[in-house]
């Protein structure tokens, strides 16, 4: 997915206007329809400030690299996880591992 899809999806899903995303990144509205169309790529500053606006990282922004797929409220909790004693995050890796065998198994017999 490139980068502009991603700034006009992230847009739509977070209910914000151009405007709105402007006024919440410091980024002009026309850059940002811009950005939206193709026309043009944002600077790593600009790209920073809308990954903020969003609450992203830049690599989900631009879709590329470990964290693309996590938002950072995602990436402040695997970070938390790796803190944990390892007694503690065999317990959590415990419980993530149920629930995902349980959602794979309803996704099968669905």
């Amino acid at each position: 997915m490139n980068t502009s899809k991603i700034i006009a999806d992230l847009r739509t899903k977070k209910g914000m206007s151009q405007t709105d995303l402007a006024n919440n990144s410091g980024v002009s509205r026309v850059m940002i329809g811009k950005y939206e169309r193709g026309e043009a790529s944002p600077s790593i500053e600009a790209a920073k400030k809308i990954a903020d606006a969003f609450g992203v990282s830049l690599d989900y922004l631009v879709g590329e690299g470990l964290n693309s797929t996590f938002d950072k409220k995602t990436v402040k909790r695997i970070e938390e996880i790796g803190l944990l004693d390892e007694e503690k995050k065999s317990t959590l890796f415990d419980l993530i591992d149920t629930y995902i065998r349980d959602a794979k198994a309803r996704q099968a017999y669905s």
